[in-house]
């Protein structure tokens, strides 16, 4: 869910309050063309897209509008994806990296044309991306990345001179990249999307898409009831089509510093992304007010130090910079696709009138936007040239599906053996969760500050992995597939609909 009031709220969602819409009343029935699920960017984008070929929209948001994934991103909306375009040539040839490479560029010049044409001020700014490496082994790979982008057409050069404060062996750089404040341009799109005989409903988590009879509706208390219906929701609640199965569930961590005067080198006019040894993504921010930084990358669910992971950062921003303050501290989530390539089309079900997008690997804002397009295309009947290369019912590689579900098998087994012992609930110290031993059962506990007790069961509601305590997020993550529970069991991301279930742990310190 997107929510607003959370521990570690993003340098996006921290400074850009949103205006409220309504949520769909119980009972409510509203009829459009088309209904889009979920307001990230590409449910926001598609939805300016379809209204403006004449459709009639509803967006429906669980939580509040682009406060969720898309407000704890990078803020980068570029084409240069780390070491993919070798990875996309070797894997599927030179044809499918160059419709990757035209997606995304042209996802950026769409970006760049809401910008101009709504006026948003969102600290839209152009400028080159890098892709570098301060080690041998990888620089190889560099090197073979810069022919590989060039041939996928993209405005590619190899260098060794960066704005960064240590030397690099060789880097990517690609010109006329994007970068903004993802909140404010997509709060702008909200705006855009909403009147006109198109709404925006925010608290409506949509729970079922029914596409059995001549409409398709959509039911979140009340029901949107529309010819087609897209769900935008970063992976699909509806596991009809089994994406849960193709993508993998990512979280990586960043911080928004303040760089004193004194600093050899201040923050970077450019955006950075670092391949081999420690990966560190870079780029200034709000002007140059704050240098944005992140790493630590790690499968959701399957780290237990996460408070650690902002630690590695903050230690290697100090290490490099002269940091006076760390003002904001967030984690991304995202969904990594088992062959690389984000999945958008259709479900295989409802006679082809529900669509979906998931799978952005990382890359949401130019990969969102892109298959924002694509939907649209798609519903208004207009033809892509990129759709059949992002299908999202094509084959996966079997060893590369094979590999992900064993991890996934692994978790489903290992964490019901690793938690076979739990502590005494009277262990737990002030803001400290853990899997406790009420009776002989094993539950997830929480005490917050004031000393109370927050207690769940510990089976994800989706498919029934056990979810483990992440610390730094105060939230009961599943290492599975990805959906995340506050410490009262209430949804915080899918593709999980229903809540944990809440135990007593007996007492009156419980609750």
């Amino acid at each position: 869910m997107s929510r607003t009031d959370v521990p570690n709220p993003s340098l996006w969602l921290a400074t850009a309050s949103g205006v409220g819409y309504p949520a769909l009343a119980p009972d409510e029935r509203v009829e459009v063309d088309v209904a889009v699920v979920g307001a990230g960017i590409a449910g926001l984008t598609t939805a300016l897209l379809l209204k403006r070929s004449g459709a009639r929209v509803a967006l429906v948001e669980a939580g509040r509008v682009c406060a969720g994934v898309t407000a704890y991103t990078t803020g980068k909306v570029s084409s240069l994806h780390g070491l993919t375009y070798r990875e996309l040539r070797a894997d599927f040839g030179a044809t499918t990296a160059r419709i990757y490479a035209e997606a995304n560029e042209a996802a950026i010049a769409l970006v760049a044309g809401f910008v101009d044409e709504l006026g948003i001020e969102c600290d839209w700014r152009r400028g080159p991306a890098y892709t570098y490496t301060t080690d041998e082994k990888t620089l190889p790979r560099v090197e073979e990345e810069v022919e590989a982008a060039q041939a996928a057409g993209l405005p590619a050069s190899f260098t060794t001179e960066t704005e960064l404060p240590f030397e690099v062996l060789g880097a990517v750089r690609v010109e006329g990249q994007g970068q903004f404040h993802a909140r404010r341009y997509g709060l702008a799109l909200a705006a855009a999307v909403d009147g006109d005989g198109s709404r925006v409903f925010e608290h409506s988590r949509v729970v079922d898409v029914d596409a059995s009879a001549g409409v398709c509706t959509v039911e979140s208390g009340g029901a949107v009831e529309a010819n087609q219906v897209v769900l935008a929701t970063q992976i699909p609640f509806l596991d009809r089509g089994g994406f849960f199965a193709k993508v993998s569930p990512s979280r990586s961590y960043l911080l928004a510093v303040e760089v004193g005067d004194e600093a050899p080198v201040g923050a970077p006019e450019g955006m950075y992304l670092g391949v081999g040894g420690q990966t560190r993504t870079l780029r200034s921010a709000e002007g140059g007010r704050y240098l944005v930084l992140g790493g630590a990358s790690h499968k959701a669910g399957q780290e237990p130090d996460t408070t650690g992971c902002y630690d590695e950062i903050e230690r290697w921003a100090r290490e490099h910079y002269a940091v006076e303050t760390v003002a904001y501290r967030w984690s991304a989530h995202d969904y990594v696709p088992v062959d690389g390539l984000p999945y958008v089309g259709k479900l295989p079900f409802g006679d082809g009138r529900v669509w979906v997008a998931t799978g952005f690997n990382k890359w949401g804002l130019s990969n969102g936007t892109a298959a924002a397009a694509i939907i649209a295309d798609g519903i208004a009947g207009v033809p892509n040239l990129w759709a059949s290369t992002f299908d999202a019912n094509r084959a996966e590689s079997a060893a590369t599906f094979v590999e992900e579900n064993l991890n996934v098998a692994a978790r489903f087994v290992g964490d019901r053996i690793r938690h076979l012992v739990g502590k005494d609930p009277a262990e737990l110290g002030p803001d400290e969760g853990a899997v406790v031993d009420v009776g002989g059962e094993r539950v997830g506990a929480y005490r917050d500050a004031e000393g109370q007790l927050h207690a769940v069961s510990l089976t994800c509601t989706h498919l029934g992995c056990h979810v483990t305590w992440n610390p730094a997020e105060r939230s009961w993550d599943c290492p599975c597939h990805g959906s995340r529970f506050d410490v009262d069991g209430r949804v915080l991301h899918g593709p999980a609909l229903q809540p944990l279930e809440r135990k007593a742990l007996g007492g009156s310190e419980a609750r």
